[in-house]
């Protein structure tokens, strides 16, 4: 089996040298420092599972790697639509996507069956068919990432906390493909149960990402900090809430409580987001799949959802802002 990670950055590069670990021919697609150091001295994991190095072959040339069997996805959400040309040379007529995102995928509505809204494109996430174009929906297979990585330096990942990766078919079969991918993963040390429903899954990690993501960018706040305070607990409360209701309208039913998500966010501790490290970073923020996407499906199902919209409001209008220099002169 042949597997590329196109963005091996923290976690694609913790898969790719788990996968390695495990006897899988690994592929991983990088860029500059790290490419360079992985290049050099291979995957080294830092983990409080026990450290390994592992030395698949590193490009950031995907010509060099050719068709795979699976492509593992380690990019953000919203560059999709522009990942065409690096994604193409890896594809042939059976390869699978494997697509690690947070958030709402552009796959959400195929497959689901009897459902009103099956086969419906989620614009937020999918705009005018630009991802459906470069990530085909046949190829598809969702990934809920329950792990959490940094890169401490150039080609070191260090592992927090966190080995699941739930796998599914977004039509909800139990396919070889899922079957086959899984056992890859778990010889190299990961857990990747293969779910019949994997939406629950994804709303269930959504109940979290889709309140503490968006707020500790507004705030500066860690995810204690958050549920620390009074206030901003309670919101975070009724933004899951509304996310409930909205998971239930779309035909989906986590069996998840509001205050047993949020007691789980506060045990991870002092940590920033993902989001709030990309607005330190200077990053473009995955705002899309992350909220905006929720807030549409809020629309397409009729839920109220004020909460999840004022949040989306004032965190895009930051990550204008950030990313966008203001005229000289201007008011």
């Amino acid at each position: 089996m042949k597997v590329a990670v196109l963005g091996a950055g923290a976690i694609g590069a913790y898969v790719g040298a788990a996968l390695h670990r495990g006897g899988t021919e690994v592929h991983l697609i990088a860029r500059r420092a790290h490419l360079a150091a992985m290049r050099e001295h291979g995957v080294r994991v830092l983990s409080p599972r026990g450290d390994f190095t592992a030395r698949p072959h590193v490009t950031d040339d995907p010509a060099e790697v050719g068709e795979a069997d699976f492509v593992f996805l380690g990019l953000k959400a919203n560059s999709y639509a522009s990942c065409g040309p690096l994604l193409a040379p890896l594809l042939g007529p059976d390869t699978a996507i494997v697509a690690a995102q947070n958030g709402i995928p552009w796959w959400y509505f195929h497959g689901l069956k009897g459902h009103p809204l099956e086969g419906r494109r989620v614009e937020t996430v999918d705009p005018g068919g630009s991802v459906t174009a470069v990530l085909e929906l046949r190829r598809a297979i969702g990934c809920v990432v329950y792990c959490s990585t940094v890169i401490e330096e150039p080609g070191v990942i260090r592992h927090l906390e966190g080995t699941r990766f739930s796998l599914g078919e977004p039509g909800g079969e139990i396919s070889a493909r899922c079957e086959v991918l899984s056992a890859a993963m778990i010889a190299g040390g990961l857990k990747a149960p293969v779910e019949p429903d994997l939406r629950n899954d994804i709303w269930v990690k959504l109940m979290g990402n889709v309140a503490f993501n968006p707020l500790s960018a507004l705030t500066r706040a860690t995810m204690a900090q958050m549920c620390e305070h009074d206030d901003t607990r309670a919101l975070v409360a009724t933004m899951m809430t509304e996310t409930l209701a909205i998971a239930r309208a779309a035909g989906s039913d986590p069996k998840v409580s509001v205050e047993k998500r949020i007691d789980g966010a506060w045990r991870v501790g002092h940590h920033k987001t993902s989001m709030l490290q990309d607005l330190e970073a200077g990053k473009p923020l995955e705002i899309d799949a992350i909220v905006g996407a929720v807030v549409e499906l809020a629309g397409l199902t009729g839920v109220p959802a004020p909460a999840l919209r004022y949040v989306h409001a004032a965190v895009s209008l930051l990550d204008h802002t950030s990313t966008t220099p203001v005229p000289v002169g201007s008011h």
